[in-house]
């Protein structure tokens, strides 16, 4: 028999996977009397789960979200965080999609009124990127904000420092307005997609830096963003292009290694196997030098096979190399 702890956990998963239990299968699923059923349900109330019981021949139990978030899971701030990683995680292309969606489903289930009120507000697109970059928290208060603006197509104002700190400079920057459409997530950091009202051309600015002002402006009418998706515009544009969602330098060259070697570093380039152990590799960045530099990762013999712009970029690198060699050795 599995010991009291563990029965309760698992009591719990099962509440949680559907809407009513009758007592006799939680029994039986546990093997258990009913009367411990009974027992168990009682200690899961006093844990801070709200559980009502069915009247009735068949008697059950339903679990219902609480006034307050049970001690098994988070606080406030915690349950938000937890969601919205979870939410992310629905389209991470990790493979965790399914799981991601469930343990979403589980935790909202418990989750108190007003935190799903809060958590409905802050909508986003979630697009994974390969690089690195460093985490910058950003408050739940400024996705709320962000995320209310955006559903009800009201103007934004917000203060967003420039990166450039102006040491000479005391004189307050004017306050940004602008149409904002969509908040994304990627690759640990938020991002706001708008209409810059003042410069008249869509923008993308850090979360992480905006502070938003009240009252908020006038409603507005949705502009068409450009790609057609917000994912296809801010992918192409992480990718150093303007509205197609394609890298602007792509080439191709033949390495003398064979495909199981360069897959797992080629990122979303495409690997075709050769004769002789040699493949072929086909990968874009957002400019000549720096693609000749990934591909300079390979430890191997490189034959460009185009375009001359990646060939040129070779030899570019080939006299910084060998100048910044010389300057090492003098």
């Amino acid at each position: 028999m599995s010991s009291p702890t563990s029965r309760l956990l698992l009591l719990l998963s099962l509440l949680q996977t559907r809407r009513d239990w009758p007592g006799q299968i939680l029994a039986d699923r546990l093997d258990i009397s009913h009367r411990t059923v009974r027992r168990d349900i009682d200690r899961l109330r006093e844990m801070g789960y709200r559980i009502q019981a069915a009247k009735g021949p068949d008697g059950g139990y339903r679990l219902d979200a609480g006034t307050e978030l049970p001690p098994l899971l988070f606080d406030d701030d915690q349950a938000i965080a937890l969601t919205l990683a979870l939410q992310a995680a629905t389209v991470s292309g990790a493979g965790i999609e399914e799981s991601a969606v469930r343990a979403l489903t589980t935790v909202r289930q418990v989750m108190p009124p007003r935190l799903r009120h809060r958590l409905d507000a802050i909508e986003f697109t979630a697009i994974p990127r390969t690089s690195g970059s460093a985490t910058e928290p950003v408050s739940p208060d400024v996705l709320v904000a962000l995320s209310t603006a955006i559903r009800a197509h009201t103007m934004l104002r917000f203060d967003y420092p420039s990166r450039r700190t102006h040491e000479h400079s005391s004189a307050p920057q004017p306050p940004r307005q602008v149409e904002p459409h969509h908040l994304v997530a990627s690759n640990s950091r938020w991002y706001l997609v708008a209409w810059d009202l003042d410069r008249g051309d869509w923008r993308i600015f850090r979360a992480d830096r905006i502070t938003p002002r009240t009252p908020t402006g006038p409603r507005f009418t949705p502009r068409q963003i450009p790609g057609g998706t917000v994912h296809d515009y801010v992918s192409a544009r992480f990718k150093g292009s303007e509205q197609t969602n394609t890298w602007p330098c792509i080439g191709r060259v033949i390495l003398n290694l064979p495909a199981r070697g360069v897959l797992p570093f080629a990122g979303d380039g495409t690997v075709e196997e050769l004769d002789s152990g040699r493949c072929s590799l086909e990968m874009g960045s957002w400019s000549w030098i720096a693609l000749a530099s990934s591909i300079g990762q390979f430890d191997t013999d490189i034959e460009v096979v185009g375009p001359p712009e990646l060939a040129e970029a070779f030899t570019a690198l080939a006299s910084r190399y060998a100048a910044a060699g010389k300057r090492a050795a003098s």
